[in-house]
């Protein structure tokens, strides 16, 4: 397990409050466009974001040819991916049948992907019985989320749908994650950049197929729109990258202990959204799970050892 520098710990709270603020926002901004809409304005902003920011601090995009130029590029369509394009769609079009609260309670999934994950492909990050105990708890957790108390219904006909697709985008940053920590070395501002740049180009272009030029957006949604490229997107992205790099996936995914509460206390608050217990007891046996999993992470934490 790589040591742990307190500024990663100052990361990952942040990371909690962004991401956790991101679903609220995703359901505001589907008042005013479409989900795909939603994701290709959120890739775009935060790609054009962290290339004006890499231009002012006078950094490039990483090498198209040289020595290692094709891997890290694969490295780097791979985090597009999986890291952004398709979570981000799944987790739109599942945020018009389902409340941002759940949509944010799955992203504690996170870590119990993560784990079987980092075993296999992250030397010196293994799966320990205690490890383990933490991942069958967890996903008796995400059975107890999915299922039909988990969240009062909304009467939408894709809505079960739209619960399998969250918990697919927390797959996906799994995923995302993992390809992340095994990328080549590179400076981590134009990684990041250039992660979201190819994200925007890959899916735009089928936002735009699919739903078109939006001919009309409230200020409301144009806000949460602002809001979802500037912060959970573009200024996440390099906190991500750098959290990932320097203390692993399994480390990051300790996030998830904030984000489901964060979008939690956004949906009930601005959003007036209704949460019946069922959902929280999905929520503490997902996050039981995450404590038991990360127990020594959190340990040194508060103990410094």
């Amino acid at each position: 397990m790589p040591e742990i520098a307190p500024v990663n710990w100052l990361r990952i709270a942040l990371l909690g409050v962004i991401w956790g603020a991101s679903f609220m926002a995703v359901s505001v901004a589907l008042t005013g466009v479409g989900p795909l809409t939603v994701v290709a304005v959120r890739l775009s902003l935060g790609a054009l974001f962290l290339l004006a920011l890499s231009r002012a601090m006078g950094k490039r995009l990483p090498a198209l040819q040289g020595p290692g130029a094709g891997r890290l590029w694969v490295f780097i369509l791979a985090m597009a991916v999986f890291s952004n394009a398709v979570p981000f769609a799944l987790l739109s079009w599942g945020q018009q049948s389902v409340a941002s609260g759940f949509a944010g309670v799955c992203m504690a999934v996170v870590p119990l992907f993560v784990l079987p994950l980092a075993h296999v492909f992250v030397p010196g990050e293994r799966m320990t019985l205690r490890r383990l105990t933490g991942f069958a708890t967890g996903t008796a957790g995400v059975i107890i989320l999915i299922g039909p108390g988990a969240l009062a219904s909304t009467g939408a006909e894709f809505e079960v749908l739209a619960k399998l697709a969250c918990v697919g985008a927390a797959g996906c940053y799994a995923v995302g994650g993992i390809f992340t920590r095994l990328s080549p070395e590179t400076d981590r501002l134009s990684l990041a950049a250039a992660i979201l740049l190819l994200a925007a180009v890959l899916f735009t272009p089928y936002a735009l197929w699919a739903e078109g030029w939006p001919e009309e957006i409230n200020l409301t949604a144009l806000a949460a729109l602002l809001y979802l490229g500037i912060l959970p997107t573009g200024v996440a992205q390099i906190i991500l990258v750098n959290v990932i790099r320097d203390a692993g996936p399994s480390f990051l995914s300790l996030v998830n202990y904030q984000v489901p509460i964060w979008s939690v206390i956004f949906g009930a608050v601005l959003l007036s959204e209704m949460l019946p217990p069922s959902l929280f007891l999905g929520l503490a046996m997902i996050l039981g799970g995450v404590a038991l999993s990360q127990l020594g992470a959190l340990r040194r934490l508060f103990t410094g050892r």
